[in-house]
């Protein structure tokens, strides 16, 4: 924000006014600036939907995720004759729409600084390589407008160079009169750029520095917007009964473009779920761990039932994060109208009115590939974080092995089948490597994902565990460890569970005995209800 990154504002805090825009003017030797405010992001979209917008560059967000409709999102860039995505991630739902993409480093990788909520200033350092052909953002920027023939006013070299224009901006021709002002900055060497300590803004060299007793305009005075309370546009109907409410996890961030390929912070709730009062689970034929279909008058999606009583009855919860990228049907912003506060321009996207059904497919699967395999449009999938193997959870209506066998049989691979009732198990082996395993039935096959993981390092070596392999679990005493809890130290539910009964009746007394809650603690809260449920068992 304070570079000029938003539509509506000029760089520095400067405003679309006519002193500002002849300050900036001055400032950089040029009259050729934009003179009134760009759009807002859901404004932004629906003018490329319109033809308004001819080329648009996305930088760091994943606008086809994170927006609501995002089906007219998707419809807007497949239309928009030049999309430019720079990424951390190569795959994105958003970068399948780009024509030029660029490999921009991530945090870790990037030195610059960061501004927090106080206004303080730190200076952060790269402690991780550069990966491959990726580029800090204003390097990718620099290099673009230098090829377009300004080279002449973006030259940096360095970080560094970057940071003393944007704080000799600051404080060009500010006086005190408007409030960002680190022209105090803009002078340091590189070195001392780079020992920086964390400081907070104004840092001016006018002795009339801005102070925050002033407030944040130039008459030192207060702008109150007086705002007539609205409920949100999302109202039930006899079609559309419930409110469904959209937000955050604890383990996943934005739109999982790093977080969700980390097995795990994907062992907690590994697939896009929707929770549910159990008043409604039973007035809608519900069932815990069955799959249902929410659908708006904008779009469907498909998510697992959890029922708990977190939800008030009439209320739907399904998280935010999930994309094309890790679930067919599971991005939660189809469902929502791209309304926005008339004043920020924020979207309301948070609510909508839907209508819950259960699902109940032929069969469910679980597929495990050394490759992508390419899936029937038909069928419903679930993308599992695994190391080193493709983890797909699936279900469909329709037949699924005459696709797969086929699929097996152009790679030239050997296949093992166990087939009987509408349990239908098949291995793939290529030079006595495992290949592919499926594993399918009437209901959620009951396999150990974990077993089958190290299946695909060191294969079997023997006929016996071959076919134990083929039916999906170990055999023996030893029992899976259940929904991971603690995603910091691996603890399953089983294990929380036998504590509990081996006397532990506290959190701290878990945390001893197992780690769990010891680390970041968001575990906590789901310990709590563990030990409650328990006593109430009792």
């Amino acid at each position: 924000r304070e570079v000029g990154g938003l539509a509506t504002m000029l760089a520095a805090h400067m405003n679309f006014e006519t002193d500002d825009l002849r300050r900036l003017a001055r400032f950089w030797g040029t009259e050729r600036l934009a003179q009134t405010p760009g759009l807002a992001a859901v404004d932004l979209f629906a003018a490329i939907g319109r033809g308004e917008v001819k080329a648009v560059w996305i930088m760091g967000t994943n606008p086809v995720v994170s927006l609501p409709d995002s089906h007219a999102v998707s419809e807007a860039l497949a239309a928009c004759p030049l999309v430019i995505v720079s990424d951390v991630a190569a795959a994105t739902d958003t970068g399948r729409f780009a024509h030029i993409r660029f490999p921009a480093l991530a945090w870790g990788e990037k030195s610059g600084t960061v501004t927090n909520s106080e206004r303080r200033i730190s200076r952060q350092r790269a402690f991780m390589p550069p990966p491959g052909e990726a580029r800090a953002d204003w390097w990718i920027v620099a290099r673009v407008a230098q090829a377009l023939g300004f080279g002449s006013a973006f030259a940096w070299q360095h970080p560094h160079e970057v940071f003393s224009e944007h704080a000799a901006l600051s404080g060009y021709e500010n006086d005190g009169q408007r409030a960002f002002d680190i022209g105090g900055l803009a002078d340091l060497s590189r070195e001392a750029w780079d020992a920086l300590e964390p400081v907070r803004w104004p840092v001016s060299r006018s002795e009339a520095a801005w102070s925050v007793h002033k407030g944040w305009h130039r008459d030192g005075k207060l702008r109150m917007v007086p705002v007539a309370p609205q409920p949100t546009r999302a109202t039930t109907d006899a079609f559309y009964p419930l409110i469904l409410n959209s937000g955050r996890i604890r383990d996943q961030w934005h739109t999982m473009t790093r977080t969700g390929s980390v097995p795990r912070l994907m062992q907690h709730i590994s697939e896009p779920v929707v929770e549910v009062a159990p008043a409604d689970a039973s007035r809608y034929q519900l069932v815990e761990g069955e799959l249902a279909r929410v659908r708006s008058p904008n779009g469907v999606m498909v998510a697992k039932v959890t029922i708990g009583d977190g939800q008030r009855p009439g209320s739907l919860f399904v998280p935010m994060h999930w994309n094309d990228q890790y679930a067919r049907q599971g991005r939660v912003n189809n469902l929502l109208r791209a309304v926005t506060d008339p004043h920020s321009g924020q979207p309301e996207s948070k609510q909508a009115a839907v209508a819950i059904a259960a699902w109940l497919p032929a069969w469910k699967g679980e597929l495990f590939a050394r490759q992508p395999v390419p899936l029937p449009a038909s069928l419903h999938w679930r993308r599992r974080a695994a190391e080193g193997v493709i983890h797909l959870s699936l279900a469909g209506d329709i037949r699924s092995r005459d696709w797969l066998v086929g699929w097996c049989q152009r790679q030239g691979w050997q296949m093992q089948v166990a087939e009987g009732g509408n349990v239908w198990n098949l291995l793939a082996w290529q030079g006595g490597e495992l290949m592919l395993g499926w594993w399918s039935d009437a209901s959620e096959p009951a396999i150990d994902a974990e077993w089958i993981h190290a299946a695909f390092r060191t294969p079997p070596q023997n006929a016996a565990r071959r076919h134990a392999l083929l039916s999906g679990r170990k055999g023996g005493d030893e029992m899976p460890r259940g929904r991971i809890i603690c995603s910091c130290f691996s603890v399953g539910e089983r294990a929380i569970g036998e504590a509990i009964a081996s006397g532990c009746r506290t959190p701290a007394a878990l945390g001893e005995k197992l780690k769990c809650g010891t680390n970041c603690g968001s575990c906590l809260p789901e310990l709590k209800a563990l030990l409650a449920a328990k006593r109430v068992q009792a």
